[in-house]
């Protein structure tokens, strides 16, 4: 069998995408890029998707949900008018989540399940995937974003991640659900700066140029200057993601529009080998 990452994306997760019927117009086109780029993921067939979510918060250790099924409601705790109950039900993998917990533990990362029945996702979670696969077709495993973990081993996370995809042989995509720059002010519809919105648009540039080697050589910097979100953790996880998958055949591509967010850059983008 033949598995490994086969896609590697970025998608918005900003709450007023929560609730379609009461969303702004400014964050309609990321709602569009979403459905969209769902269609073109359900269309190349994963077998599971890996969500890195910036929402899930873990202090010391990675988790990973190993759950046969994911059935709750969600509640964005930081914004409960905005989504203040949304239920949503999708399978689970937990073999795979099993055997990713036990490979990045045996290479020293400190890794666990999330087996606990009362656990109920992050609104970083539910939003895109409510969007990106609403009949709840493809098997999901979420990760959280971990503050004691630094950029180095966020971005060793897709490497995990691909290695037990290869050993199972699961086509999987992995997707990192996070902003870009994140320098947040009161005001939802207020844009990033210029400068800001420029440093988004040279990352993107690099992954479409396929110069993955310069992203990643240039991230610190980019995650500084950009004020990424959760400390550019989550975009580092699509790094490493991408780092393993990527060859001369690997395309990238933009899903529906770049768009702000309380002073957020958002976007959905992939890189993969069936891109074209």
């Amino acid at each position: 069998m033949h598995g490994g990452i086969i896609a590697s994306a970025i998608v918005p997760h900003t709450p007023r995408m929560g609730v379609e019927e009461t969303a702004p117009d400014f964050v309609r086109p990321l709602i569009e890029g979403l459905r969209e780029f769902g269609n073109w993921l359900r269309s190349i067939e994963p077998d599971c998707i890996v969500l890195h979510t910036t929402h899930w918060v873990s202090t010391f250790n990675w988790y990973v949900s190993a759950h046969a099924e994911h059935r709750g409601v969600c509640v964005a705790e930081e914004a409960p008018d905005l989504i203040s109950g949304s239920p949503y039900r999708f399978p689970g993998a937990p073999d795979f989540a099993s055997s990713l917990a036990s490979l990045a533990s045996a290479r020293g990362v400190p890794f666990k399940l999330n087996e606990s029945e009362h656990f109920r996702w992050d609104y970083g979670s539910y939003v895109p995937l409510s969007y990106i696969d609403s009949a709840g077709t493809i098997p999901v495993v979420t990760i959280p974003t971990v503050i004691l973990s630094d950029l180095d081993e966020s971005m060793a996370i897709g490497g995990f991640v691909d290695a037990v995809a290869k050993q199972e042989g699961k086509r999987v995509a992995f997707i990192s659900s996070t902003a870009l720059t994140h320098a947040l002010v009161r005001g939802p519809e207020r844009w990033p700066s210029d400068e800001r919105q420029a440093l988004d648009f040279r990352f993107l540039k690099l992954i479409e140029e396929n110069e993955i080697d310069a992203a990643i050589e240039w991230f610190p910097r980019y995650a500084q200057e950009s004020v990424g979100e959760m400390g550019g953790r989550v975009v580092a996880s699509f790094l490493g993601a991408a780092r393993v998958m990527s060859t001369e055949r690997c395309r990238a591509r933009r899903f529906g529009e770049y768009r702000q967010s309380s002073g957020s850059g958002n976007i959905s983008f992939a890189l993969s080998e069936h891109l074209r």
